[in-house]
């Protein structure tokens, strides 16, 4: 009976789906519209979050749940919206560029928060389409409406939106998302920028910080993907330039009251008296009202470009004690006839759009329901407010948009250039979202202000900042001064420039200390903090680590010297390294082009094979010698060293005992051969080897190399070397190549008046020879050679020892492959032996 009923169950169903067509693709759930729409041959999309706050709901999963609603109106991001339009709308009344095409738009609230972001990407992605906001989407089969995308606006909402946009190669290119994290082209494939990364702004920050002495800081940055990516490149740039920071504390919009105090109280309790605010403009706003409320505390404030020409906080006259910040912001720019489009912004020009009636309401403080605000009227006039929507004194982040939107029709219109020879001339062409991104990598374009376009390989433009400074004027009104400049396509000591004025207040955790005192670093602070100590007996001695300055006044930190890339010692070292691996692999691919000649077959090309390769490593180790020595590099470097250079005498060993054994393998019956053949020669490469590998696991188990300041041979600098550790695995490890190299030579000299023409013997006799001859050199300059020249020694014993073994065992054979190719035939290579010998 079961089995009877599941039957007819399955009956039912194909008698169903005969008599009905299959349904098709249908949204889940309510669409997300886009709030600011208007239907062109081309759409793109865009994400702002239009307002601050979404107020999330907890969901009892008994019912569909309703749509998030989002409160406090953000008027600089409708005023980018806007602008956004208002480039669309000249492109459109463009003759040059796109012309006979209209562009469209799709305009989506994140509310400041990452999963509407991703969920407004959704929507865009899915099509609902301008036209379906009158009835019900019935369909998500359809591709992409828009063909890029303008936003966001926040980092980490912009890191959701092109992780989920990126596997379909739509192209995102956001006017304001800094985060140097987007710069990955493996995690966000198809994301591109118009404002610079915060690669540049970070290092920026901790030169300007240098730059006016303020060598004690405290820090506080976004708890999201901008803060903590920002503040995390600034730290590392600061110690580089010598920065200390006191504190760092983290904050967002939507932290506790409570934690909001206790960074406060941090920040006034400290010692440092500049503070680095790498945060988004929602998060101070809260940090500052509570700061407001106890008082000036009298601070240095130096700001990121996110706040630093925000005019909502330079116009709340609480914000006071704000004069005089510093920081970095996007160059300003100006926009002829944006002024008077924002103008004519009005409710009328869509009735039903609710967004524009929210906008009018908060602006000029009414309510088009009456009630208890004052009653708007339509007869409003934003031509006389002055506010964040009005202002047209700050167009840094409009014109990113302005110019992402340009960047994206500039793409369109070489797409169309590109596609109009191939499509009938009445048709218009269909573009991709795939076609836009491949020509967006490409695009190179001025716009009207001047500023010529174009995205480098990690989908970024060049780093351009102007310096400002928060002047307050006589009338009591804040001003934004530009006092500097930061340009990252001039040369690293040439990017910022400052303007002639007044220097900023000092920060520093101890003053400098007057004549007849010396520098006593407090126990448990930074090398920043210190107290003057006056001198005792008229001298002192410094520190191990210090020297003392030419007036002998003054304990300075010693120089750290090491032999590094940089210099001209180095640079020849490198060179001739890369030059022996590569003519080592040049004499590889003669040898593999002419692996079947007699002169290659006859010297056990398989042996010789592993030798060219294994050289290869040699030549390369001795990188590893090079640079500042760290934990790993001192481990690496001398058992790679050791490693490679047994795998190389083995390979030669083998080579002469294959020699010694074939022209045993002549003589009346005997077959010695088959006790060393193939197998056994590759056997006893890696048994010579692992003895080696034994002993350099028990050398870094017991006593490993490790960096180390030889503060000995020289009074006036430091010596930054590897100390060996374990003396015994070092010389174990020298000791063992040793012996090798003098087994190799033995056997070589026994072989070397072989009857052959070519008898290779002779030739590993003579580079035998030279090796041990550089090894046995190197042992008495290793040992008296001082500071970084011990390296280079050891580095000139690897390189020529190396060279030594591929010339003498390689050259002969390569003179005849390439000059005397009538010399190699088997009747020149036997002489005076006849026999067939194969080995």
């Amino acid at each position: 009976l079961a089995i009877l009923g599941v039957v007819l169950l399955l009956l039912v169903v194909v008698i169903r789906g005969m008599a009905a067509p299959a349904p098709i693709c249908s949204l889940l759930g309510q669409p997300a519209l886009p709030l600011l729409s208007a239907e062109g041959d081309i759409n793109i999309g865009a994400v702002f979050p239009l307002h601050r706050n979404a107020l999330f709901k907890v969901h009892s999963f008994t019912s569909r749940p309703e749509k998030t609603p989002c409160i406090s109106f953000n008027q600089r991001e409708f005023q980018f919206a806007q602008t956004l339009i208002f480039a669309l709308e000249e492109i459109n009344n463009s003759s040059d560029l796109l012309p006979g095409l209209s562009l469209g738009y799709q305009v989506y609230d994140s509310c400041s928060s990452a999963p509407l972001a991703i969920h407004s990407a959704l929507a865009l992605m899915n099509s609902p389409g301008p036209e379906d906001s009158l009835g019900d989407p019935s369909s998500c089969s359809r591709s992409p409406a828009v063909l890029g995308i303008v936003g966001e606006s926040i980092s980490t909402s912009t890191i959701g939106i092109s992780s989920l946009v990126g596997p379909f190669n739509i192209p995102v290119i956001s006017h304001f998302a800094t985060c140097a994290c987007l710069s990955n082209k493996k995690k966000f494939p198809s994301f591109f920028r118009t404002i610079p990364s915060d690669f540049y702004q970070s290092r920026a920050l901790a030169k300007l910080v240098k730059h006016f002495g303020w060598n004690w800081v405290g820090v506080v940055n976004s708890n999201n993907d901008y803060g903590n990516n920002g503040m995390a490149t600034f730290m590392e740039a600061a110690w580089h330039e010598g920065v200390c920071v006191e504190y760092q504390e983290s904050i967002h919009r939507t932290d506790p009251r409570e934690k909001l105090l206790e960074v406060i109280k941090v920040i006034r309790r400290a010692t440092a008296r500049v503070v680095v605010l790498f945060v988004g403009l929602g998060d101070i706003v809260p940090l500052m009202n509570e700061m407001a409320l106890e008082g000036d505390p009298g601070l240095q404030w130096v700001g990121s470009e996110a706040w630093i020409t925000a005019r909502l906080l330079t116009e709340n006259k609480s914000y006071g004690f704000l004069r005089g910040a510093v920081g970095f912001a996007i160059r300003n720019a100006r926009l002829d006839g944006l002024e008077q489009f924002l103008d004519k912004v009005h409710p009328s020009q869509v009735p039903d759009n609710t967004l524009l009636r929210e906008f009018w309401e908060t602006v000029f403080q009414c309510s088009f329901e009456g009630g208890s605000s004052r009653l708007c009227t339509g007869a409003e006039s934003l031509a006389k407010l002055n506010n964040q929507y009005t202002d047209m004194s700050e167009l840094r982040i409009p014109n990113k948009v302005y110019t992402a939107v340009y960047a994206i029709a500039h793409a369109l219109h070489n797409l169309l250039t590109d596609l109009k020879n191939d499509t009938d001339s009445g048709k218009i062409p269909v573009y991709t979202p795939q076609q836009v991104l491949r020509y967006l990598k490409e695009v190179r374009f001025r716009v009207k202000t001047g500023e010529e376009i174009w995205f480098d390989d990690n989908g970024d433009v060049v780093a351009c900042y102007d310096l400002l400074n928060w002047q307050q004027e006589e009338d009591g009104t804040m001003q934004f001064h530009v006092v500097g400049l930061y340009d990252s396509s001039m040369p690293p000591e040439q990017r910022i420039t400052f303007n002639k004025g007044k220097l900023a207040p000092a920060s520093v955790c101890s003053e400098s200390c007057p004549t007849g005192t010396r520098k006593a670093v407090q126990k448990g602070k930074p090398v920043c903090c210190y107290d003057c100590v006056p001198y005792s007996n008229g001298c002192y001695r410094c520190d191990l680590e210090y020297w003392s300055n030419e007036k002998r006044d003054l304990c300075v930190l010693k120089p750290v010297e090491f032999l590094s890339y940089e210099e001209i010692m180095g640079i020849v070292l490198v060179f001739f390294s890369l030059l022996g691996s590569g003519v080592t692999t040049l004499v590889a691919v003669v040898f593999s082009i002419h692996k079947d000649t007699p002169i290659v077959r006859a010297n056990n090309s398989e042996l010789s094979f592993l030798l060219l390769f294994f050289l290869t490593l040699c030549f390369l180790c001795s990188l590893t010698f090079i640079g500042r020595p760290s934990e790993w590099s001192c481990m690496l470097r001398h058992t790679a060293f050791g490693i490679t250079f047994v795998l190389c005498i083995s390979c030669v060993l083998g080579k002469t005992i294959v020699v010694l054994m074939a022209f045993r393998a002549t003589l009346p019956a005997s077959n010695i051969m088959k006790w060393f053949g193939p197998t056994q020669q590759r056997l006893s490469v890696l048994a010579f080897t692992l003895i080696q590998v034994l002993i350099c696991v028990l050398w870094l188990t017991v006593s490993p190399p490790f960096p180390y300041k030889n503060m000995k041979t020289y009074k006036e600098k430091i010596i930054l070397e590897c100390d060996v550790g374990s003396a015994i695995g070092f010389w174990a490890v020298l000791g063992y190549i040793g012996l090798l190299a003098l087994l190799c030579f033995v056997l070589a000299f026994l072989a070397r008046k072989l009857p052959d023409n070519f008898n290779e013997a002779k030739f590993i006799t003579f580079s035998m020879l030279i090796f041990c001859a550089v090894w046995i050199t190197f042992l008495p300059a290793y040992v008296s050679s001082p500071g970084k020249f011990t390296v280079a020694v050891e580095i000139f014993a690897i390189l020529a020892s190396s060279f030594g073994l591929l010339f003498c065992i390689f050259a002969p054979k390569c003179f005849i492959i390439l000059l005397r190719p009538e010399q190699n035939t088997k009747k020149h290579i036997m002489g005076k032996t006849s026999n067939d010998i194969r080995y």
